[in-house]
């Protein structure tokens, strides 16, 4: 007998018992959970200006691994007919980084990302960028875009997606939020991209 049960649940992780699955299922939706559920990720920028002594490349690189918020259903269903190349598609968000110029040493926080979508924002305003001397500057356009954990580890849904039990006994499986998306939301989504990649196997195989 199948059965699913909600035994932990807070803000930022859930805990559920699954009987009756094997154990193959168990670790699959296991490692969908982890790096398979698509989420936003800064894939590219263009630089505006930089004053400061980092180089473009470094700054790029510390935004892309900042992980975004990532509505559910909004822009995409968490079928696996996703495409996600089309540089004019609706999977791609801009977000803006302007530092601002002061006469003292300023740190630059994801605070100062503005997105043209509300629902697609970095998971905290406090993650350090860079920390500018005064009167230094730094504008950027970042391009978010949808993506999965399995391509690069920016695009990971959870920090953890640990399996424990056993067949008899029953598989308990704890995911972590990195925070862009809903604990619950990763385990549904993750169910449903499982659901569709055993649907393709079955097709190839008839």
């Amino acid at each position: 007998m199948y059965s699913v049960e909600v035994i932990d649940r807070s803000d930022t992780s859930i805990t559920i018992k699954m009987n009756g699955f094997p154990i193959q299922y168990a670790n699959a939706l296991r490692r969908i959970c982890l790096n398979g559920v698509p989420t936003f990720a800064i894939e590219t920028v263009d630089v505006i200006e930089n004053t400061t002594v980092f180089a473009d490349e470094y700054l790029a690189h510390r935004l892309a691994l900042v992980p975004l918020t990532t509505p559910s259903g909004k822009y995409i269903s968490d079928q696996r007919d996703y495409q996600g190349e089309d540089e004019g598609s609706n999977s791609t968000v801009m977000l803006v980084l302007d530092s601002g110029k002061t006469d003292q040493t300023t740190d630059v926080t994801t605070a100062r990302l503005s997105s043209e979508d509300p629902e697609v924002r970095p998971v905290n305003d406090d993650i350090p960028i860079a920390t500018l001397a005064p009167m230094q500057k730094v504008v950027m356009e970042c391009h978010a875009k949808l993506g999965r954990g399995s391509e690069h580890a920016k695009w990971n849904s959870a920090n953890i997606s640990v399996l424990t039990g056993t067949e008899e006994d029953g598989f308990e499986l704890k995911v972590e939020t990195t925070g862009s998306r809903d604990p619950a939301d990763i385990i549904m989504a993750g169910m449903q991209e499982l659901s569709g990649r055993l649907e393709e196997f079955k097709q190839v195989i008839d």
